[in-house]
């Protein structure tokens, strides 16, 4: 299923860092950007994430809540978060149960074999729980810049 802009986001519960269990649905009334990034503890995932850490507090002051997807286990999302200072939870998607949902699982090349990967991807979510912009194959550099511009959009 391939996710459009103005569509209701696809509703999922799944678990997080902080011993917590994240349902979409439950955070109408917020917005909501949800990155997916391909594995903790890479240089681009790494960086991206900082970014999103170091503008955190604005994106707090425009009410929107940030949640980070991969297929990592609870266990490392855990360290990543801890060793990086996250202040926003990690959803830990094994099954690829949401990453299916927002259709961000790819076939990707690396090193001349092909797998099946997580593509880097954003999905602005407002307050009704609508998809309002969407990201796909993101370049780190300003990325959680271009989504900050976004949510004061809305």
């Amino acid at each position: 299923m391939t996710i459009k802009e103005g569509q209701p986001a696809p509703d999922f519960t799944a678990p997080a860092t902080s011993d917590t269990t994240i349902t979409l649905s439950a955070l109408k009334g917020k917005k909501v950007v949800l990155y997916f990034y391909p594995k903790d503890s890479t240089p681009g995932c790494t960086t991206e994430g900082q970014n999103f850490r170091d503008l955190y507090p604005n994106f707090q002051e425009a009410n929107c809540e940030i949640l980070g997807v991969s297929k990592d286990s609870l266990r490392r999302h855990e360290n990543f978060k801890a060793k990086q200072e996250f202040p926003f939870e990690l959803i830990s998607d094994e099954d690829e149960t949401v990453c299916r949902l927002f259709d961000v699982i790819k076939l990707k090349k690396m090193y001349g074999k092909e797998f099946e990967g997580i593509e880097r991807s954003t999905f602005l979510i407002d307050e009704e729980g609508v998809v309002r912009d969407i990201w796909r194959k993101v370049k780190v550099k300003g990325h959680a810049e271009d989504v900050l511009d976004a949510v004061h959009g809305l």
